[in-house]
């Protein structure tokens, strides 16, 4: 198979220098990407495209499509077929065989593009295939300003191609073609949603999470960054810190105005991610907040919180309503993982100030203890990305079983979407569809007589989530490590 991929229309008007920097990065990030799957994928490319062909007969097509529809800076995944180029007659009949089926009762045009000295025009070519397509079909007929289906031909010297189905990518920019930033975390819609537009806008992110919860919470942020790296950021690497920010959240209680607790919160955030973002080369931060979404999101205090960071504050969410907000974390998937965070709201005031005055909240500021905050950056945790999952499995020992006895019940703890691709098919044993992100809310309204075992594909979910409920005194949980 071979796939003709177009990058997004910016990066197109780009100036030429710029441009083929963008497309270098495109062609790195997919040849990253697509070598995870399979080391003979072959990823070349041009000014104005890139070009990959996967081996045949090893299934890989509808993966490596998947995969290029969630890599930044796409355009379109055109499916091409290649042929030599023998005659005319010879396009038609290729045509034909690819379209015939497809322009039945629909209008439909012919488009051509030649490169190289051919004895024909394009328009003769795409004369002669339309009326061959005419002949060999039942379509509405032709219509060339807005047809129904397009035939695509591009012809190269002495080879040419036929483009089947179209598939939409990401658009933006390639990952890594502008700065790095620091995003800030809290497992939420907002934050989740905010991260996905900087990596689709080319910006390499670290993740910054305040834990303000204890481990539960900081389990379930884990969850959902990796998850949102491995989409749609994992051509570069990226960095999870954890800071602990309860004995912050303490000082801000014992010693700042109630009215000024949230705006002193976010404050104090930003002074810590300014710090650490210094220190990770990353020259901005990235919130999810949205005006007047809470009391600290009002342009009054937005302006007195910006002025704790000397970096840039970007939002990307600025404008939007939580109905569009939620409507992007269920395309993009995060949406179960927010649906389910625990909201953790201790620092919220009755009263809270919405126009806070920048020299009072800095008089509060004044009466904190400052090596509170250098303490709970200096207490950070720094976790590469890819290895979230497997750093977050509890010293709990998990029996693994290969061959389930006919009275367990299996457990797929997967996402929807992974079990909707690949679904576990037993014998004879219940299987129940229980995402991860919900199994702690619904073990305890499964009947306790039985045996549980729960499943994941690369077995790492499943033993990260049966030693936290054993920790929790669950003693019926094992894993389902199928014998390979």
């Amino acid at each position: 198979m071979k796939l003709l991929i177009r990058p997004a229309a910016e990066v197109a008007i780009k100036s030429k220098p710029v441009r083929r920097q963008q497309m270098r990065h495109l062609r790195q990030n997919i040849r990253k990407v697509l070598s995870r799957q399979d080391s003979d994928i072959q990823v070349d490319g041009s000014w104005d495209r890139v070009t990959v062909e996967v081996p045949d007969g090893r299934g890989l097509s509808s993966v490596v499509i998947d995969e290029l529809m969630r890599i930044p800076g796409i355009s379109t995944i055109q499916e091409i077929a290649v042929f030599p180029f023998v005659s005319m007659d010879d396009v038609a009949e290729k045509a034909v065989e690819a379209f015939a089926d497809r322009i039945k009762g629909k209008t439909f045009a012919v488009r051509v593009r030649r490169h190289g000295e051919h004895d024909f025009r394009s328009i003769d070519l795409e004369r002669h295939v339309g009326g061959a397509l005419m002949q060999a079909s039942s379509p509405l007929g032709v219509n060339l300003k807005a047809p129904q289906v397009e035939v695509r031909i591009e012809i190269q010297d002495d080879h040419y191609h036929i483009a089947h189905r179209k598939h939409r990518g990401l658009g933006g920019y390639p990952l890594g073609s502008v700065e790095t930033v620091m995003t800030l975390v809290s497992g939420g819609f907002d934050s989740s949603v905010a991260a996905y537009l900087m990596m689709r806008r080319g910006l390499r992110s670290h993740f910054l999470f305040f834990n303000l919860g204890g481990t539960a919470h900081e389990v379930g942020v884990r969850q959902v960054t990796h998850y949102i790296w491995e989409r749609y950021g994992s051509s570069h690497g990226a960095k999870f810190i954890s800071v602990p920010f309860d004995g912050v959240i303490g000082e801000i209680m014992r010693s700042v105005n109630h009215r000024h607790w949230g705006v002193v919160l976010k404050r104090q955030m930003l002074k810590a991610a300014s710090t650490i973002a210094r220190e990770s080369n990353a020259v901005g931060l990235v919130t999810g907040d949205a005006v007047a979404q809470v009391s600290s999101q009002t342009l009054t205090n937005l302006n007195v919180v910006d002025r704790a960071s000397d970096e840039v504050v970007l939002r990307p969410l600025i404008s939007m309503d939580k109905e569009t907000i939620i409507q992007i974390a269920k395309d993009i998937g995060t949406e179960p993982y927010a649906r389910t965070m625990p909201e953790y709201c201790g620092v919220i005031s009755q009263k809270p100030a919405t126009r806070a005055k920048l020299h009072r909240v800095e008089e509060d500021e004044a009466e904190m203890d400052a090596a509170v905050l250098q303490q709970a950056i200096d207490s950070r945790e720094e976790t590469p990305v890819a290895r979230l999952l497997e750093t977050t499995t509890t010293p709990e020992e998990v029996e693994l079983v290969h061959t389930p006895d006919v009275n367990d019940v299996i457990i797929d703890v997967r996402h929807p979407s992974e079990g909707e691709q690949s679904p576990l098919k037993m014998t004879n044993n219940e299987v129940l569809q229980i995402p991860f992100y919900e199994l702690n809310q619904r073990i305890e309204s499964l009947p306790q007589g039985k045996q549980y075992l729960l499943y994941c594909d690369r077995g790492t979910m499943s033993r990260m989530h049966a030693g936290h409920l054993k920790a929790e005194g669950h003693t019926n949980i094992k894993v389902y490590a199928p014998a390979s």
